[in-house]
């Protein structure tokens, strides 16, 4: 059985009532209070407070606030009078249980009316979240989208236009071309035409049967100049020169390098459908990496990831090709292509040799970066470390290479 609070005390206002009931000690985090219209309870085991009002209250409007070891209950009024008594007078238990039960019943209908109405804002307010982000994802893709087909269409004019002055230049330089042989016959056919008119007088005059008549006159032949001498022309290279000593030289993987560059340039694949219409010496990858790295630095990604694909389809041999390819990658966020193409570069990159120690250490960072922005921090970690064994002076490099041992060490701290 709970103890029965008595030593409450209570003022009234002409539209408020004030009631203040001591806690005895109670924690304020304990204290349990249930109000309706005309009942009032304040819980705080094992003691109990409960008035069943006299006249009824704004239930809405009402508050309450615990401090200093006491409740105090603030209890607007329905009508502006001031109250003979704070509690009906009637000692009637049937009376007090009704209206107990009665205002239970009307705290719980509120209560579950409250919880509906938070479920149902709760659940508004996901479904706007989730409508708001589906609108922003597809703003995000048409934007993306929009920006491919831009960047695709200038890419695609800018060729076009190319192609257009290309063809208007060998036009131009044909035409001039034959302006030039016509010239060159017509000078040739001058003194051709002067020896058969003075050969005309001597020509013999023969009549056939119809009764027609032939001129026969032998002609000078053209003065052509004399063809040139067939000869040799001896071609002779400088010795290379390596500064370490024979014991420390790499003279072999040096000469396989170089061997695999000039293999590398020299099969090519001229068969490439958007090239049918260039001239032989714009087949040229090394045209089109200077058009994807002029594209890479003026920020179109795209366009240089473009040029250096039609560069590998006619040139796949050429390791700074996927390199460069792999930068592009990294910009664009597609990481398991970044890793893909500097691996190839770094498979093309063999024997390693001081002349490729650079493109190595570059190839060997792009895929470290595409596998730390996975989260693949062991395997990026190898990857800078051995970028910087083959440059160990790089600051950059050095901080970089730390900051993902850092990462490494929180990490495995983090899982003990």
């Amino acid at each position: 059985m709970p103890l029965i609070v008595t030593d409450y005390s209570w003022t009234q206002t002409d539209s408020t009532v004030f009631i203040s009931v001591p806690l005895k000690g109670a924690r304020a985090e304990r204290v349990d209070f249930l109000s309706t219209e005309e009942y009032l309870k304040v819980h705080y085991p094992p003691y109990l407070f409960e008035a069943f009002l006299s006249e009824p209250v704004d239930e809405d409007r009402s508050t309450a606030k615990v401090g200093n070891g006491v409740a105090v209950i603030t209890l607007p009024k329905c009508s502006n009078a001031f109250w003979e008594h704070l509690v009906i007078t009637t000692y009637d238990k049937e009376k007090k249980k009704e209206v107990r039960e009665r205002a239970l019943l009307k705290y719980q209908e509120r209560l579950c009316s409250e919880s509906r109405s938070k479920a149902e804002k709760q659940q508004a307010e996901k479904k706007y979240a989730l409508e708001t982000m589906m609108k922003l994802e597809k703003e995000e893709r048409d934007r993306i989208v929009k920006r491919k087909e831009d960047e695709r269409e200038k890419t695609t004019a800018e060729l076009a236009a190319w192609q257009l002055r290309q063809r208007q230049t060998a036009e131009t330089e044909a035409k001039l071309k034959l302006q030039d042989q016509r010239d060159r016959q017509n000078k040739l056919k001058a003194p051709t035409e002067k020896q058969e008119k003075g050969c005309s007088d001597g020509a013999k005059v023969k009549l056939d049967e119809r009764g027609n008549s032939e001129a026969t006159s032998q002609k000078t032949p053209a003065l052509l100049p004399a063809p040139r001498r067939a000869a040799n022309i001896q071609v002779r290279f400088t010795p290379r020169v390596f500064p370490t000593a024979l014991r420390e030289s790499r003279v072999p993987e040096e000469e396989e390098w170089l061997q695999k560059q000039a293999e590398a340039r020299r099969a090519g694949n001229a068969d490439v459908e958007e090239l049918k219409d260039l001239r032989e010496e714009e087949r040229n990858p090394e045209w089109l990496k200077d058009k994807g790295d002029k594209c890479f630095a003026s920020g179109d990604f795209l366009g240089a990831v473009n040029a250096y694909n039609l560069a590998i389809r006619l040139h796949s041999k050429i390791p700074a090709l996927y390199s460069n390819r792999a930068a592009c990658h990294l910009k664009l966020k597609n990481l398991h292509k970044a890793i893909e193409d500097a691996s190839q570069a770094l498979d093309l990159l063999t024997p390693a040799v001081p002349a490729n120690a650079a493109a190595r250490a570059r190839a060997s960072v792009r895929r470290g970066s595409a596998f730390c922005q996975l989260q693949l921090y062991a395997e990026g970690l190898q990857d800078y470390q051995a970028a910087l064994k083959l440059d160990p002076h790089n600051a950059a490099l050095q901080a970089d290479t730390q900051t993902i041992r850092d990462i490494l060490q929180g990490s495995a701290t983090g899982t003990h």
